[in-house]
């Protein structure tokens, strides 16, 4: 899979072409989230045989992944990287697709660059997205514990916990702090009436990081939102129930585009 040379460094991406997509549909853009990568996704939405009707595109944000350092410490500033992205590629409209810290990306995205965006999905995030003050702490003090807090909020006890601890830890400090900050000062609960496109908000049922009430604030203020939600699911919605969440992206992408 290819990088990209962007005017602040080389953004590593993974595209996978559908082969019965109808020609000219936007391609999915799949943002992570904090301290992620594009393994975050699960093949299920990575991979366009799953969802069949629209090419994929799956990002590792500057500092994350494959891609160059630095990472940004503001939203908006990880907005810009992903429409530089989509200038590279040539992606004159795309449908957005973040989950936590990247769906607030792409809501920034969504309200800067309106015409960009076909189609907005949104999993487990919100319109605001404060830190607790002794994780930002925490991670302003280079604390290795940092990455346990997570951990405890991104999944349930167990091998999955592990895997995940051992995925975050290869995020270096300096970028997690820097996520965490763009986070905590992210707020657009007054602007989100704004977005035009079609959205879709999905959210698991016991997500202690982002819980309901995120993802029904945003189906409520967003004009014509669709909202689903994953029984029994935690933060990693889309890992833990792949199948679920891909068919529910699949029968709104099918109604919008």
């Amino acid at each position: 899979m290819p990088y990209i040379a962007l005017p602040t460094g080389r953004v590593w991406y993974a595209a996978h072409t559908a082969k019965h997509a109808p020609q000219g549909r936007p391609p999915l853009m799949l943002v992570h989230g904090a301290g992620g990568s594009h393994l975050d996704w699960p093949g299920e939405l990575r991979q366009p045989h799953h969802i069949g009707i629209i090419d994929t595109l799956a990002l590792d944000l500057p500092g994350h992944g494959r891609s160059d350092p630095p990472g940004r410490d503001t939203i908006d500033a990880y907005a810009d990287d992903v429409r530089a992205l989509l200038d590279a590629l040539g992606v004159p409209r795309a449908v957005l697709c973040g989950h936590s810290m990247g769906g607030a990306v792409c809501q920034a995205l969504a309200l800067r660059w309106p015409a960009r965006v076909a189609a907005l999905i949104l999993i487990a995030t919100g319109a605001r997205l404060r830190v607790a003050p002794a994780l930002l702490e925490a991670v302003q003090a280079g604390d290795a514990s940092a990455y346990d807090a997570i951990v405890q909020g991104l999944w349930p006890p167990g091998a999955a916990r592990e895997r995940g601890r051992a995925r975050l830890a290869q995020t270096p400090i300096e970028v997690l702090r820097g996520d965490l900050l763009a986070c905590d000062a992210f707020d657009l609960m007054d602007r989100v009436q704004h977005i035009t496109a079609p959205a879709l908000v999905i959210g698991g049922s016991a997500d202690p990081m982002t819980p309901l009430k995120f993802g029904r604030y945003l189906a409520e203020h967003i004009p014509g939102a669709e909202r689903v939600v994953i029984e029994g699911a935690g933060h990693m919605v889309a890992l833990e129930q792949p199948a679920r969440v891909a068919a529910a992206v699949r029968s709104f992408l099918e109604r919008v585009l």
